[in-house]
């Protein structure tokens, strides 16, 4: 088990926990639009009108934590950007990289928050094999997301762990990439499946026929999610998985899994075997980076959750033309891209 005897060194700075909390941002204002019924509007009321309200959101920060042991590139996780001393040992333990808190000698946490520490970071982690243009473009790409470097400094013994491990994990997290090549990873390009791309480039076949971009509306939503509800027959049984759905000639088809991202790589799957076009999917879960990227690479437009969307997915999904609405709860939605279109 983890010792606590020993305190682990903060090399960064002297801030205390409640210092570092008012400089780290853990949630970000967002404007969304929300669209509901009155909550006192009966069923069999005629031509109840859907009231809009503009507001600003607060959305939950998710941050890249590039983890760097030893001097190698680890992980990049995703992770809310406070308290990362106890997310990296909790990290290290789990992977089983230390047994006792006194194996971490030392660690830094950097933050990167504009083009000079990104070009430094690159500077301190690239290899040969990545180009500059390269380098240019992923560091305009970076300033979308919230990226913390996590510097750990193992015990020799530990060290030995590292290299084993990263043998077994290489498939998983990427390890012995350089820092800058294992951002690119996680944090990819998508501009050539971003929707301003794929209608501009003739070259580009498009999956999505371009009549099929309507905002889904408050009505479409609503009927969708009491299917969803009606349909998640393990989730019923159980409590514990979630869902991604959509709607194709008039039937829903609908995937669960224990993990979200899980359930979404099902739908995608059941796209690309089946041939078929999706403009919309609901997914009875948060809405992540991971699920907005899943989605773009897909060319879904609209990804509509039962819970928010983080502030990263927000700005990912701006830039690249996806469509992202939450709450979609008994009788309101939120909207948080293309507020202009509804």
């Amino acid at each position: 088990m983890i010792d606590n005897s020993t305190d682990i060194k903060r090399v960064a700075s002297g801030l205390s926990n409640d210092d570092r909390l008012s400089e780290t941002p853990l949630a970000r204002s967002h404007e969304a639009q929300k669209h509901s019924y009155p909550s006192h509007a009966q069923d069999g009321d005629d031509k109840i009108s859907v009231r809009v309200e503009n507001q600003h959101a607060s959305l939950a920060v998710e941050a890249a934590v590039s983890i760097i042991i030893n001097g190698i590139h680890y992980a990049v996780l995703m992770a809310s950007p406070h308290q990362l001393e106890y997310l990296a040992i909790g990290f290290l333990f789990s992977e089983g990289l230390i047994q006792y808190s006194h194996e971490l000698l030392d660690w830094e946490v950097t933050h990167l928050t504009d083009i000079a520490s990104y070009q430094k970071f690159a500077q301190d982690s690239i290899d040969e094999s990545f180009e500059p243009e390269s380098i240019e473009q992923s560091l305009q790409r970076f300033q979308d997301y919230d990226i913390y470097v996590v510097e750990l400094v193992l015990s020799q013994r530990c060290h030995q762990r590292i290299q084993a491990q990263r043998r077994q994990l290489a498939g998983r997290t990427g390890c012995g990439m350089c820092g800058i090549t294992g951002l690119s990873q996680a944090l990819p390009d998508l501009s050539p499946y971003s929707q301003d791309h794929l209608q501009h480039d003739s070259n580009q076949p498009t999956r999505i026929d371009s009549s099929n971009t309507t905002v889904p509306s408050l009505d479409y939503l609503l009927t969708l999610r009491q299917q969803v509800d009606a349909a998640q027959h393990t989730h019923q049984l159980t409590g514990a998985v979630h869902a991604a759905a959509a709607m194709h000639n008039q039937h829903l088809y609908l995937f669960e899994d224990v993990g979200r991202h899980n359930a979404l790589d099902k739908l995608i799957g059941w796209q690309l075997r089946e041939k078929i076009d999706v403009s919309c999917v609901l997914m009875t879960s948060r809405l992540s980076i991971e699920l907005v990227q899943k989605s773009i690479r897909s060319q879904i437009l609209w990804l509509v959750g039962m819970s928010a969307p983080t502030s990263t997915a927000v700005r990912v999904a701006e830039r690249y033309g996806l469509g992202l609405a939450g709450f979609l709860r008994d009788n309101r939605v939120t909207y948080y891209t293309k507020q202009d279109s509804i």
